[in-house]
């Protein structure tokens, strides 16, 4: 018979301790009992003009709802934090980040995502502006940052300060200041910065 020693004694405890706490964690009854009930809600989205029902775990991101569910790659997946840009995607003509809003919360939104901006065939003027002024390098954040240089020149013609804006009543100035506070939340690790200003600056006196 073995001699209970106190190291032997602690042993026999931690093992008595995990048989009674683990038994109801890896029963085959919890896991049907939880199986039985599904974090699961229908979600109606317009993506890209194009109308789609999923059946979504409701913790499921926006971002992955597009990717994994839709198949959308181009919004690419970086920090997952919110703190990169890469995800931008246009709801409802604001831009979000995807990887932090679930799409239980964009029931009837209307998304644009970087594949609804244009096509290969017919580019957004965007788009062009970026490839003309070499407004990216490896291209993981392009989307992104192509969403969001849409948005924001959509909000500096709806007048939305920033905070740079000289006057929070007068209409913002299209500077080059103020496209760089507004386009602060998209990262570039290349540092491809001041060919994405040029692009921007470009396409706001087309279209201004």
């Amino acid at each position: 018979m073995t001699p209970l020693t106190r190291r032997n004694f602690l042993i026999i405890g931690v093992v008595s301790s995990a048989a009674i706490a683990l038994p109801p964690f890896l029963s085959a009854k919890a896991s049907a009992a939880n199986a039985a009930r599904p974090n699961a809600a229908k979600v109606a989205l317009t993506i890209n003009q194009t109308s789609h029902t999923l059946e979504l775990d409701t913790r499921t991101t926006l971002l992955d709802a597009l990717r994994d569910h839709l198949h959308l790659t181009g919004t690419k997946k970086g920090c997952d934090h919110g703190q990169c840009g890469a995800c931008t995607v246009i709801a409802n003509g604001s831009r979000i980040n995807a990887c932090l809003t679930l799409a239980v919360m964009h029931q009837g939104s209307n998304i644009t995502t970087i594949e609804g901006l244009g096509s290969a065939q017919n580019l957004h003027p965007m788009q062009a502006a970026f490839i003309k002024h070499d407004g990216y390098q490896c291209g993981y954040c392009t989307p992104g940052q192509i969403c969001s240089a849409v948005a924001v020149l959509d909000e500096i013609r709806a007048g939305v300060p920033s905070h740079v804006s000289d006057n929070l009543t007068q209409a913002p100035r299209l500077e080059a200041r103020e496209i760089q506070e507004r386009m602060s939340g998209n990262i570039c690790r290349c540092g491809a910065y001041s060919n994405i200003i040029e692009a921007i600056t470009e396409v706001a006196q087309e279209t201004a």
